[in-house]
């Protein structure tokens, strides 16, 4: 439950780090990794050892992961699985794309409905491979499913899905490989908002 607290602390990889709570809706906040993936070296490489290892068994040829916040990650699981490159989703089309595929996203960390773009070239990198879709965190699972979507369209095989954290209950995909759990924090009036409308289902059950 929030209770007006400002970090959530994790310990992961042998490192301990704080993780600033952002609020996503009302009385809904949750634990912002944005500082990890996007600055901690130690940690990103840390992360990337880690996830490796459980990706390893798959045995992808490339990774596809989302701009931005995820880059740096995938960058260093790509490196440690021996690949030469990895493909990043694009949030946007580019006067440089000549042809490309598209997918629209809605994830909970952005109030707009998003796109996610592959250039030609990567999806014709793609075509034929095994891949594995990665991310720092997995929340509703929207950006999985779009990434889902690029890959199959550009003739990829998907065979696994990996990410740092599951966060939350709304993601309902299987499959998914990850390190941890984040908690959501619900205000006091949200949960027994949640709990009344239990009780209604109940007595018109």
């Amino acid at each position: 439950m929030y209770k007006g607290q400002k970090i959530y602390k994790i310990n992961l990889f042998g490192l301990i780090r704080e993780m600033p709570l952002v609020k996503v809706d009302d009385g809904i906040w949750i634990a912002s990794d944005a500082e990890l993936v996007l600055g901690d070296t130690e940690f990103i490489e840390k992360a990337a050892i880690g996830v490796a290892k459980l990706i390893q068994p798959y045995d992808p040829e490339v990774l596809v992961t989302p701009e931005a916040k995820s880059i740096a990650f995938a960058y260093e699981v790509s490196k440690q699985l021996g690949h030469r490159r990895f493909v990043i989703a694009r949030k946007s089309v580019k006067a440089y794309m000549k042809d490309y595929l598209i997918e629209t996203v809605k994830s909970i960390t952005t109030k707009e409905e998003q796109k996610l773009v592959l250039t030609k070239e990567d999806a014709e990198y793609i075509r034929g491979k095994r891949v594995c879709i990665i991310d720092d965190v997995v929340s509703t699972g929207g950006t999985i499913q779009a990434l889902k979507a690029l890959v199959k369209k550009a003739g990829g095989k998907i065979v696994c899905k990996a990410a740092i954290w599951k966060e939350g209950p709304w993601y309902r995909g299987s499959n998914l490989i990850f390190v941890d759990i984040l908690p959501i924090f619900v205000s006091e009036e949200r949960v027994k908002e949640f709990e009344g409308n239990i009780e209604r289902r109940m007595g018109e059950s």
